[in-house]
Formats: C-alpha cells, sequence, structure tokens
C-alpha cells in the first residue's frame, strides 16, 4: 500500500506527547500471559521513544469485552511486564476517558510512559465513535500506529482518532510487516496454497471467497473444518461448530468449482471427550455423539504433506487443532514443520500470520524458518487479498 506516512526517525520528539496505538493482545490465562511475542516486538520501538525524551501514551486492546469491564482482559500483567523491562516511570490508567485522564497525561515527564487499560473495555472503541475518538486523538500531539494486526478493524484508536491529531504516522513495526508481505506477494510462485484455521467462518468468509480467485489450493482446518463437516453430512458430536453457516459453505464451494480452486478438508481427526483428555484417531464414519473434534488426523496430515510438496507459495493462518493441549498439537506441529522444511531447501516462499498461529510455534519449541511471520491475523490475510485497510487509508 503506496502513500503511507511512515515516523520519520529524524523527528525531534523532545516534550512531544505521543498517542502509540500497539497490540498487547496476548494469550493471558489466570493473570499469567502465556506468549511474550508481541509484547517483545514493540519494545524497541517504545525505548526509542524515551531516549527521545518524548512522553508515551499507549492504546491496546485484549481480547473482546464488547464495552463492559472483564478483570480477565485487563491489561495490568502486560503492564507489570513491561514496567520490569524499561528504565523509566511509567503508569498504568483505569479510569474513564475523561478530564482525569487529560491531567494523568499532562503531568507525565520527558521519557515517562502511561498504558490506558484494555481500549475495548469502551463501547466507543469498537464502535469508531467520533467524541470518543476526538478525547483520545487530544492525549498527544503526535499518533503513531505500530499495531497493523488492528488495522483492518474501523474503530476509535485505529481510525477515528486520525481525524484529531496534528500528525498521523505508521510506526516501524507496522512498516516492517508491510514490506515483508508485499515482498511475498510480489515474488510469490505459482502455484500458491492456503491453509485457513480458526474457528468462525463468517469471519472469513469474505477473505475465502477472495482468495479462491489467487490461489490453487484452500485447506481447511481448525474448529472451522468441523462446519465443512457438518456440512457433508458427517457427525461432529460436541464439537465447535458456527450455526447457520450452511448457505456460508455452499457459497465457497460454488466459487471454488468456478474458480479452480481445490477446497480440501479434513478426511480423519483426533477426538476426546474433553478438551483436556487424550487423543483418540477417527474416520469421518466412526466419530461418536459425545467426541470432541480437536485436531486433524494422520490421512489429513498426508493429504496436506502431499500438497504443501507440490506448492511453491504457502500462505497459513489459524492452528490445525487445540494445540493448548500438546495431545491435539500434531497436526500443527507437523504443518509447521514441513513449510519450515520445505522453505529451509528454498523450494518454498512461506508467510505465516495470527497470534495464535505463531502462539503455536512458539508453544512447540521447534527450531522453524519461514519467509515471513506475522503476529497479524485478519488484518493480514485482508492485506494479501488487496483490501484497503481502514487503519492504513487514515494514514495517506
Amino acid at each position: 500500500m503506496s502513500g503511507i506516512k511512515y515516523f520519520p526517525q529524524d523527528l525531534n520528539l523532545e516534550n512531544k506527547t505521543i498517542i502509540l496505538r500497539v497490540d498487547l493482545n496476548v494469550p493471558i490465562v489466570e493473570k499469567k500471559i502465556q506468549d511474550f511475542t508481541r509484547i517483545s516486538l514493540i519494545l524497541p520501538f517504545l525505548e526509542e521513544l524515551i531516549k527521545k525524551k518524548s512522553k508515551i501514551i499507549m492504546i491496546s486492546h485484549l481480547g473482546r469485552p464488547k464495552g463492559l469491564r472483564d478483570a480477565t482482559l485487563s491489561l495490568l500483567p502486560v503492564y507489570k511486564h513491561i514496567k520490569e523491562k524499561l528504565n523509566t516511570s511509567m503508569y498504568f490508567y483505569t479510569g474513564e476517558i475523561n478530564d482525569e485522564l487529560n491531567s494523568k497525561c499532562s503531568y507525565l515527564k520527558n521519557s515517562e510512559v502511561l498504558l490506558i487499560e484494555n481500549i475495548r473495555f469502551f463501547k466507543e472503541e469498537t464502535d469508531n465513535e467520533e467524541n470518543f475518538s476526538e478525547k483520545i486523538g487530544k492525549l498527544g500531539d503526535i499518533y503513531i500506529n505500530d499495531a497493523f494486526s488492528c488495522s483492518h478493524r474501523k474503530q476509535a484508536s485505529i481510525h477515528g482518532i486520525t481525524k484529531f491529531v496534528k500528525v498521523a504516522y505508521a510506526g516501524p513495526l507496522l512498516k516492517k510487516e508491510i514490506s515483508a508481505i508485499n515482498s511475498v506477494v510480489k515474488n510469490k510462485k505459482e502455484p500458491v496454497t492456503c491453509i485457513i484455521g480458526g474457528s468462525k467462518i463468517s469471519t472469513k468468509i469474505t477473505i475465502i471467497s477472495n482468495l479462491i480467485k489467487s490461489v490453487s489450493n484452500i485447506i481447511i482446518v481448525g474448529a472451522m473444518a468441523n462446519n465443512f463437516l457438518k456440512y457433508n453430512n458427517c457427525e461432529i458430536g460436541k464439537s465447535l461448530m458456527e450455526n447457520n453457516s450452511s448457505e456460508i459453505i455452499k457459497k465457497i464451494i460454488h466459487e471454488a468449482e468456478k474458480g479452480e480452486c481445490k477446497i480440501i478438508i479434513p478426511e480423519d481427526c483426533m477426538v476426546s471427550k474433553s478438551f483436556e483428555g487424550n487423543a483418540v484417531a477417527r474416520d469421518l464414519k466412526s466419530i461418536e455423539k459425545d467426541d470432541i473434534i480437536l485436531d486433524i488426523g494422520p490421512k489429513t496430515l498426508k493429504t496436506i504433506e502431499k500438497i504443501i510438496d507440490s506448492s511453491n507459495t504457502v500462505m497459513w493462518n489459524g492452528p490445525a487443532g487445540f494445540f493448548e493441549n500438546k495431545n491435539f498439537a500434531v497436526g500443527t506441529n507437523f504443518i509447521a514443520k514441513k513449510i519450515s522444511e520445505n522453505t529451509e531447501k528454498k523450494s518454498l516462499i512461506s508467510v505465516l500470520g495470527g497470534g495464535d498461529t505463531v502462539s503455536a510455534i512458539n508453544k512447540s519449541g521447534l527450531n522453524l524458518s519461514f519467509t515471513h511471520l506475522s503476529t497479524a491475523g485478519g488484518a493480514f490475510l485482508e492485506y494479501l487479498e488487496g483490501k484497503d485497510l481502514p487503519g492504513l487509508s487514515v494514514l495517506k
């Protein structure tokens, strides 16, 4: 995407207040951070802004609290971790977006940092509400979006805010993501395979429909595949699935047939009676009514292996199973290893995206190589399909 205003490295920031939109949407279980990748990525630029003697107001979301204050989605554990890493004073603001916050920000000294509590605790954020956008926009002098992974969202701290700041830039992380993805898209070689996981098909219908026009194979894995299995009248037991998805799937299959794109779904799977249980292999015809499908099976893995071997470019978003339990991380780890092996042989261009995908790869403990690994999920896929992302269009 051309024309984006990138943050100039030689800009004098002394005494300037920076509104820094970052992505600190990390997995947290019982107040403990499970994956630090996104935090580690934002630290170098944050430290650069501190050295330049600016005052920094950080904004991020965590999960989907739907405008309600949810203690399990608080950024407090993230704040504590970052505070330990920085050699400066850092504060955590948990109040409303009002004069109290304005006052707190006005008292910031050069090189100090203030992190605002989960911005999605405010319904006005996801509504891209104008007055709310103005309130957060007036907190500082310069706005920097360094959250490519959120830039497909038309929300206040990504989109609306830019109307009310003096100047808006894309940060270095965002620039790096765009440059890497552009390089892959420019240099991609046919045939192209796209592997898509996740649970909600409705959030990826447009993406899948558009990818059909430009790829040879789309492999559906993860909980999303359950919808396709159900559509094909397979028993899926107590597995996760999305209601009312049959028309969406029918449309995808029809468009794939027209576009000569193959849609590949699991031939077998690994099941359990609970998410904490052991893995049992099942053919599609032998799935029981109290089974939960939690990974793809060995036949499916062989099929995927052949497709990856016959591909010159692979794009992957979303784990193949419930990787949080190692018993159901086999499919995800197998795919990751196979893509990495072929990338190292220089026979494959590989681009992977999504917070869960990155977490799964980190959790595997494997030493893997990819052409590009992005923490962005939806933004990554929408950018690949050529969409004008709301968060980027306002930075031109």
